[in-house]
C-alpha cells in the first residue's frame, strides 16, 4: 500500500491537472463560440452560391470538356484534401478523421486508382507523411480565423491539377460540425463540380447574365471550388474546438473523481496507520506492565 506522503503527492498532481484541463475547457469554449459564428455566417453565402451554380449548370448549353464540370469516363487518379487540426487533445476527432482518410485511400487503390493528397493541418500532414502517401501540398498553422486567401495554394493545386489531367476527381475529408456534442467525419467530391437540385433550383429564377451564361459559369467554377474548401475548413475548426471543450470537460470530471478516490484512500491509510501506532503503544505498555 502506498504511503500517505505518496498519496498526498498524487492528490496535488491530480488537482493541478484538473486546474489545467478546466482552463483549457474555458479557452476552447470561447474559441468554439467564435468558430460557430463563423460557420453560421458563411453557410448562407455558400448555400446561395450553390443555388446560383445549380441554376447555371441546368441552363448552360456549352461544352463541359476542359472545364471543372467535365466528368471523365475512366477515373485513374484521385486528389484528396485532408483537413485536420494542428493540435491534439480533441478526443476521438483526429482518430476518426485519419481512419476515414485511410479507408478512402485503401478503397480507391483497390479500384486501381492512384491517390494524391493535400493536407491542411499538422495532424493530417504527419499521418500522411508517416504512411508514405504522395503529398502534393500542405498548409499548417492557419489559426482560428483563417481567410480564404490562406487556402488558395491548396485550391489552386487542385483546380489546375484537374484541368491539366493530373487527376480525374478531387475529394475532401473534413469534420462536419453538427452541434457541440456531434462532429462527423465527412467526405465530399468537389471536382468535377456537380449540380445540386434544391427547392430554389426547382422553382427556377429568371436572370440575365452578362456577357452570357457560359462565361459566367466558367468564371464562377473555380470560386465555387474554393468556397467549398473554405467552408469545410470553417466546419473543421468549429468541430475541433467543440471536441476539445468536451474532452477537457471529461478530463476535468475524471480528475475530480480520481481526487475523491485518492482522498478516500488517504483517509483509510492514515486511519490504518493511527490504529497500528495505537496498537503498538498499547502492546508496549502491556509488556512494561507485565515486567
Amino acid at each position: 500500500m502506498p504511503s500517505t506522503r505518496e498519496i498526498r503527492r498524487r492528490i496535488r498532481s491530480v488537482r493541478n491537472l484538473a486546474q489545467i484541463t478546466r482552463a483549457m475547457e474555458m479557452v476552447s469554449a470561447s474559441k468554439m463560440r467564435r468558430a460557430q459564428r463563423n460557420v453560421l455566417a458563411t453557410r448562407p453565402y455558400a448555400d446561395r452560391l450553390r443555388d446560383v451554380m445549380s441554376s447555371l449548370m441546368a441552363r448552360t448549353s456549352g461544352s463541359r470538356t476542359g472545364t471543372l464540370l467535365e466528368i471523365r469516363p475512366e477515373v485513374k487518379s484521385v486528389a484528396l484534401i485532408v483537413i485536420t487540426p494542428d493540435r491534439g487533445l480533441a478526443g476521438s476527432l483526429v482518430g476518426n478523421l485519419l481512419r476515414r482518410t485511410a479507408r478512402f485511400v485503401l478503397d480507391e487503390r483497390a479500384k486501381g486508382r492512384t491517390v494524391k493528397v493535400l493536407a491542411i493541418g499538422k495532424k493530417g500532414r504527419d499521418f500522411l507523411a508517416r504512411s508514405g502517401q504522395d503529398l502534393l501540398a500542405e498548409v499548417t498553422k492557419l489559426g482560428d480565423n483563417p481567410k480564404l486567401a490562406d487556402i488558395l495554394g491548396v485550391s489552386t493545386n487542385v483546380i489546375e491539377g484537374f484541368l491539366k489531367g493530373d487527376f480525374d476527381e478531387a475529394h475532401l475529408v473534413y469534420s462536419q460540425f453538427v452541434n457541440t456534442l456531434v462532429q462527423r467525419p465527412a467526405i465530399r467530391r468537389i471536382l468535377p463540380v456537380e449540380a445540386e437540385q434544391t427547392d430554389k433550383t426547382a422553382k427556377g429564377s429568371d436572370y440575365n447574365y452578362e456577357p452570357d451564361q457560359d462565361v459566367v459559369l466558367n468564371d464562377l467554377l473555380p470560386r465555387f471550388a474554393e468556397v467549398l474548401i473554405y467552408q469545410a475548413l470553417l466546419e473543421a475548426i468549429a468541430s475541433e474546438h467543440s471536441a476539445r471543450m468536451v474532452a477537457m470537460r471529461n478530463a476535468t470530471d475524471n480528475a475530480k473523481e480520481l481526487r475523491r478516490e485518492l482522498s478516500l484512500t488517504y483517509n483509510k491509510t492514515r486511519q490504518a496507520n493511527i490504529t497500528k501506532e495505537v496498537s503498538e503503544i498499547a502492546s508496549g505498555a502491556s509488556a512494561l506492565a507485565d515486567s
